[in-house]
């Protein structure tokens, strides 16, 4: 065999070998059905917030419910009373992102001062982090950043939410990039360079009472 084919042919052996650069970010996925959870436990990965008197912000437990979006857990918030803003959270330990799709199946089980839940990203703790909720007795979806404890409104979509069903909400961020969808179709695309990471989590508020399912979590590296 000649010089120039043995080196043609390792040229190629080498151009097959090599790993391929740039076309595609790696990425880290979360789960979580709560199916394979005890009832009356919280995951332990999971953590409850603090309400603004210290107090644990809400009931966050597994029950086992016939109307379990994935048979047969769910992940409910199951204390119905509080403060108009009681902030109801709970976050993730161990995991913080900055670029990150997160996704949630949710189900309004009862209130009357509030109704729904939401999502929360890239926050520093249980005082400051982005937020975006659905709510069935406002009949729309809503963005804050809450900072210090308090809520700034960023963008609001009216939207009939029927209170019978599960619906889901979705928020997808690249840097200062937010975009959320419910059901499924894009309701907001915005810039926000307030948090640029933190803990992941959910959330009610004031009485609501909410289910959650098949929570979801990309990270992308």
């Amino acid at each position: 065999m000649s010089t120039s084919l043995q080196q043609f042919l390792l040229s190629t052996i080498l151009l097959l070998a090599a790993p391929a650069v740039g076309y595609g970010l790696e990425s880290t996925t979360h789960v979580w059905t709560f199916d394979n959870n005890p009832p009356e436990t919280l995951p332990p990965e999971f953590q409850i917030g603090t309400l603004f008197d210290g107090r644990p912000a809400g009931k966050w437990t597994v029950i086992e419910t016939d109307r379990a979006k994935s048979s047969p857990r769910v992940l409910g918030q199951l204390m119905g009373k509080g403060a108009e803003h009681a902030y109801k959270t709970v976050f993730i330990n161990g995991i913080k992102a900055s670029d990150l799709d997160l996704h949630v199946s949710f189900l309004p089980i009862d209130g009357k001062a509030d109704m729904g839940g939401g999502l929360i990203w890239r926050a520093r703790d249980d005082r400051n982090y982005y937020l975006t909720r659905a709510n069935p007795l406002e009949q729309n979806i809503r963005i804050y950043r809450v900072v210090n404890g308090v809520r700034q409104m960023l963008k609001n979509f009216d939207h009939i939410i029927d209170v019978r069903q599960w619906h889901t909400l979705r928020v997808s961020t690249k840097g200062c990039q937010v975009q959320v969808f419910f059901d499924g179709k894009e309701v907001f695309d915005l810039c926000d360079q307030t948090f640029s990471t933190g803990q992941v989590g959910l959330w009610t508020k004031s009485d609501a009472v909410t289910y959650f399912d098949d929570l979801t979590l990309r990270i992308e590296r």
